[in-house]
């Protein structure tokens, strides 16, 4: 053009502006200037929104605001709410506000850009706000402002003041525009009603891509997927191309309905339609995939990515952490922070939920300091994701400190911290936060009461904390919360009331995989393995699939009862199903192995040494010490350090027991020191009982009582039960008068005290105070907890009390007691009657010791088994010296190899010999 006037040079550049040419646009409105040619307020209010477009253009959008200012033009309606939009666009809402509340005049669509502003920002509850305020200020909504509203109400998940809004939508007449009933799908699938929004979609008479996005999106993230994809099939049907968001929800939809097949199918057809550059489908298969258990195919899917944002690096950290890849997750970390990418809190959320074994607490360490550098150690989000972090690692000393150090705390705050203290067994630290937490005005929700009872777990926290807790729930109505139940189940039961735990399951009105699994865990920790095993089997018949907490609690139910032959059918159906690649599962077949006596089984599924949890090793160590090779357990114990694995206060009650049952006393004395000093675990109970039990079983009852003296913690039964227990087996009545007080002082009902006391008494021939002791128990109303061996044979566990006559083989079974015993005798056996605890005469002490439940026990299963096969006896109490004596010349004399177990380890007899070596 030879000459261009103002209406020539403002359609140009609105022109150039359309098409999104917007570096031509701005050069000619530096041209139109440079020629004092002004530009209109369409211009302006076109250039202005061209600013919207990219972040590089944020500082022209900031000189066009300085031109209207100097030219006048800020009173214009349109070019300040051009403006408004731009810096809610770029958050700058502060400025955005006080932009409008400087605006000489306002309509519909400045209000509504305010809205728009706050609610893209993520600050729904500020947005409402301008709508109570235009409301009262007249101004009439329109579809756009409805939209944001509605909107705003569903991330407020503000039910009531969602249909609030709906009922003013109604009367503005609005209803069946398309942008205000998309929003309403939207709104009610982030309420969880998905009916209201299936009937604002079949009521639209006109629909868009929108649409339909809406409502496949609206059933899947309330987990009714299978509709999702109904719905995906009509829209294909109505032939509605689909776009990136619908593909984005469908695949989402997938992972909740663990489809893969489906999921796979919509990743081809993304193929088909040109779409799998697309980042945020990508990001969307990459998630798929790892849930879907393909983590390969996610991890290729991530580095054939042609562009990544940071939603694709967060999404592979959270896939190599669910896969328990964590430390490829500490190594994409790395990369990322190498190539100097954007970084969010999301990022380092996953990086700190890479680090939750003591194992990783050094990278959780630099994880810290980088959130740090990067400034988000305020953040909320961070300072619960270390807490976590922290009480994973086993570190809680820190986790108190990022608790304490925090200006803000949410729930999320208090149950991290109170799930670190019940996990690393602190109970009483975990009663006090909860205590704290309701003293800050808290409310308790699902997460923290199952926390919270998952503390409880011994009889006196029963009546001390669980019953005001069970309570506490039923005032505010969490009883009918399926996961609140499951825990008050566990609780009853840990603390040792099954009978409540039995009353709560048949409650439940529709019982799930996770109340089974509480009830068969319940009852194997409770030492109701039958029951246990029952559960197992209605549970199948119900018609839900098993799990690896279902097999892991049948597992434990074949282990304490130690019957073998159940526990190998198990383990076939663990294989057979594909459950035998799962560590939870093979960790529970280890141990179940190992109770029922089968070493040999353990090391033909125990996973190579870099693929073992902690609880393997643990569980390992456990096997080789309670079957007697003391020192296979020590020597997996540095074999565990030297792949890396921390112990903890578990490893070391097993390293301990090894000792003291092999008579390592100088080892187990140098391992308890090096418990703190080398490996920061805190001696427990249960480890001082280990080094009493040492330095008792070999005599030096002196160092045993020092010990007591300078113990860390105050002693409790077991350890004055342990020392108790030492006087009896070398035969000193002083100090074990002395035990038994101090045990009867803290448990007067103690009945192990009481035989105990007259254990030494008899055998000290002190036998008017057996008779003292046992008048004191009568009057006390206190038995002694009965013997009780078994025996399975034919498929079918036996068991027989002291003296049992009650069988139908009776006589059968005591013929044959009567001629092992004249076979042994001829051998060189000779009774033991010390262990005869009665003062009666000699022939009498040798006929109630041939009474005792584990040689009937034996003599039946020698009736009743295969010749030359293995005879496995199990006993509730600890074999006595007689019966270890018979049965090892019993073992000799019919050349059978027995296995004994009782309480405290296992026994194996072959040839006269056994494997504890006389010493136990």
């Amino acid at each position: 053009m030879s000459e261009r006037n103002e209406a020539s040079w403002n359609t140009i550049i609105s022109g150039c502006v359309g098409v999104g040419l917007y570096a031509e646009a701005f050069e000619l409105f530096r041209k139109m200037l440079v020629q004092n040619i002004e530009p209109n307020i369409f211009v302006l209010s076109s250039l202005i929104s061209a600013c919207n477009k990219s972040a590089s253009m944020v500082s022209q959008g900031i000189q066009i605001h300085g031109f209207v200012a100097k030219i006048g033009l800020l009173s214009d309606v349109f070019v300040s709410t051009a403006l408004l939009h731009f810096y809610g666009t770029y958050g700058f809402m502060s400025n955005a506000r006080r932009f409008f509340e400087e605006m000489p005049e306002r309509n519909v669509v400045s209000w509504t850009s305010l809205m728009v502003g706050y609610s893209n920002n993520g600050d729904p509850e500020e947005a409402m706000k301008i709508y109570s305020r235009m409301r009262r200020e007249g101004i009439s909504c329109n579809q756009n402002s409805f939209a944001t509203v509605i909107s705003s109400c569903g991330s407020l998940e503000d039910e009531l003041l969602g249909r609030q809004v709906l009922a003013h939508v109604v009367v503005s007449g609005l209803e069946s525009n398309v942008s205000v009933a998309n929003s309403l799908i939207s709104m009610f699938g982030s309420f969880g009603d998905v009916e209201n929004a299936k009937c604002v979609f079949y009521r639209m008479g006109e629909r868009d891509i929108i649409s339909w996005n809406s409502i496949i999106s609206a059933y899947s993230q309330n987990g009714i997927c299978e509709e999702s994809l109904r719905i995906f099939q009509k829209m294909r049907r109505a032939n509605v191309k689909p776009n990136s968001t619908t593909l984005s929800s469908l695949v989402s939809a997938c992972s909740s309905v663990d489809n893969l097949k489906w999921g796979t199918g919509i990743h081809g057809l993304v193929v088909k339609l040109g779409l799998d550059s697309i980042v945020c489908i990508c990001n969307t298969l990459v998630t798929l995939y790892s849930e879907s258990g393909r983590f390969e195919n996610s991890e290729l899917l991530f580095l054939e990515m042609p562009e990544r944002d940071l939603i694709s690096w967060n999404s592979m950290l959270a896939s190599y952490v669910q896969n328990g890849q964590c430390r490829e997750a500490l190594e994409l970390l790395a990369e990322l922070l190498r190539m100097s990418k954007i970084r969010s809190h999301v990022t380092f959320a996953s990086a700190m939920a890479a680090c939750s074994s003591p194992e990783t607490l050094l990278e959780g360490k630099t994880v810290h300091a980088l959130i740090i550098r990067a400034g988000f150690h305020e953040n909320l989000l961070m300072g619960n994701s270390l807490i976590t972090m922290y009480g994973k690692c086993g570190v809680m000393g820190a986790a108190e400190r990022a608790f304490h150090t925090m200006a803000a705390r949410d729930g999320v705050t208090w149950n991290a911290l109170i799930g670190g203290f019940v996990e690393n067994e602190e109970p009483r630290e975990a009663m006090k936060a909860f205590k704290s937490m309701r003293e800050n005005g808290l409310s308790a929700n699902y997460i923290t009461l199952v926390n919270i009872l998952g503390s409880c777990s011994a009889p006196n926290d029963l009546l001390t904390y669980g019953m005001p807790i069970h309570a506490s729930i039923v005032h505010t109505g969490f009883e009918r919360d399926d996961y609140v139940k499951n825990s008050l189940l566990t609780m009853y039961a840990k603390c040792g009331d099954l009978a409540s735990s039995n009353f709560i399951f048949a409650g439940f009105a529709n019982k799930n995989a996770v109340s089974w699994n509480a009830m068969i865990a319940a009852n194997a920790h409770h030492g109701s393995g039958e029951e246990a095993l029952k559960l197992f089997v209605e549970m199948h018949r119900s018609g839900l699939g098993f799990d690896h907490f279902s097999f892991s609690g049948g597992l434990a139910a074949s282990s304490n009862l130690a019957i073998l032959e159940e526990g190998q059918q198990l383990h076939n159906l663990i294989i057979k199903l594909g459950f035998d690649s799962d560590l939870h599962v093979t960790n529970a077949a280890m141990d179940m192995y190992g109770k029922c006596g089968e070493m040999v089984d353990v090391l033909k599924i125990l996973p190579e040494p870099s693929n073992r949890s902690r609880l393997s090793w643990n569980i390992l160590i456990s096997g080789f010490s309670r079957h007697g090779f003391f020192k296979e357990a020590l020597e997996t114990f540095h074999e565990m350090l030297q792949v890396g694995i921390k112990p903890d206060h578990v490893t070391f009650v097993s390293l301990l027991s090894a000792c003291n049952h092999g008579g390592l006393i100088d080892e187990g004395l140098a391992y308890f020191s090096s418990m703190t000093s080398e490996f920061g675990v805190t001696p427990g109970i249960e480890h001082c009982v280990c080094i009493i039990d040492l330095l008792g079983r070999s005599g030096r009852l002196g160092e045993a009582e020092k010990f007591i003296t300078e113990m860390p913690i105050p002693p409790n039964d077991l350890v004055w039960r342990s020392l108790l227990s030492a006087c009896r087996n070398h035969n000193n009545l002083e100090l074990g008068k002395k035990a038994a007080e101090r045990l009867l002082e803290l448990d007067p009902s103690d009945d192990a005290a009481y035989v105990l006391l007259s254990n030494v008494c008899a055998i000290n021939g002190r036998w008017d105070d057996v008779e003292t002791v046992r008048k004191k128990m009568k009057s006390n109303n206190i038995r002694k907890k009965p013997a009780c061996s078994w025996v399975k044979v034919k498929n079918k566990v036996t068991s027989f009390g002291m003296g049992d006559r009650s069988h139908a083989q009776t006589e059968q079974i005591y013929m044959k007691l009567k001629d092992l015993m004249k076979m042994i005798k001829q051998a060189g056996y000779v009774p033991d009657t010390s262990f005869a605890l009665h003062d009666t005469d000699e022939e009498q002490k040798e006929h109630n010791l041939w009474n005792h439940s584990e040689k009937i026990a034996l003599a039946f299963g020698l009736i009743n088994s295969v010749e030359g096969s293995t005879i496995r006896v199990f006993k509730n109490l600890r074999v006595c010296g007689d019966c270890h004596s018979v049965y090892k010349h019993v073992s000799e004399a019919v050349r059978r190899d027995i296995v004994l177990r009782d309480p405290y380890r296992f026994h194996h007899f072959s040839r006269g010999k056994c494997s504890c070596g006389d010493y136990w």
